[in-house]
């Protein structure tokens, strides 16, 4: 039997969270065949020594968003990719949604819709604010669980192995090629926990700069030096 779909985690120093995520993944109620990558970015491979479950596939890579991405793809047997962010859980029926809405041959990626786990009109309006602005520029981030057929994922030359903004990079190719990015309505959870660490002004405020930086030609090394600099931790944190 074929698999379905290919979930790619890449991790780094996860320890805390990895198992929990794990864990909500295959309490999912999903018809169809499912594989499952944990792509470890520490040479020590101090994630991956939390995992017991035998159904995880583990995986070694240098460290970096992209590069573990890659690494994880390029074992992936699921006809469509799904990339997870450690600190991001899936809704409920999200995987089901994502073969459904894919069985559209024209639709060649696409994401979720955002939610944060915490209380506060902050966390709603970062929330909006991340609904509306994917659906105008039809570039979704990371965090929102992006997914992509895996031939046009490879076709597409994979992601960018940079330091910073390797998912923008991938979808604004996408749009250049006029692929067609869908979005799920069902939103994804993911921890406030960035937020809670920088401030919550001062890190969104950071993260639109840099996001405006970008998109005006800065190169990503650039933007990771400004990132570092600004949050005193370097950028991609799994």
């Amino acid at each position: 039997m074929q698999t379905d779909i290919s979930i790619i985690i890449p991790v780094l120093n996860e320890q805390d969270q990895i198992c929990r995520i794990l864990s909500a993944i295959f309490q999912q109620a999903f018809p169809g065949k499912l594989e499952v990558i944990v792509v470890d970015g520490s040479k020590e491979g101090t994630t991956l020594c939390c995992i017991k479950n035998q159904a995880v596939i583990p995986l070694m890579s240098p460290p970096g968003r992209g590069c573990q991405m890659n690494s994880g793809a390029r074992i992936a047997c699921g006809r469509i990719l799904l990339f997870l962010h450690c600190d991001t859980r899936l809704p409920e029926g999200g995987l089901a949604a994502v073969q459904t809405v894919m069985q559209n041959p024209s639709v060649k990626a696409g994401a979720f819709d955002l939610s944060i786990d915490g209380k506060g009109l902050f966390y709603r309006m970062v929330e909006r604010t991340a609904s509306v602005r994917s659906r105008l520029t039809k570039i979704p981030y990371g965090d929102q669980a992006i997914f992509i057929r895996k031939n046009y994922f490879h076709r597409m030359g994979q992601y960018r192995e940079i330091p910073i903004m390797e998912d923008v990079d991938l979808m604004q190719r996408i749009k250049q090629d006029n692929g067609r990015i869908t979005f799920l309505n069902t939103r994804v959870s993911t921890s406030p926990r960035r937020w809670e660490e920088e401030g919550k002004v001062y890190g969104t405020l950071r993260n639109w700069v840099i996001s405006a930086l970008y998109l005006l030609g800065t190169k990503p090394e650039k933007l990771a030096a400004v990132y570092k600099n600004f949050s005193g931790a370097p950028p991609g944190r799994q």
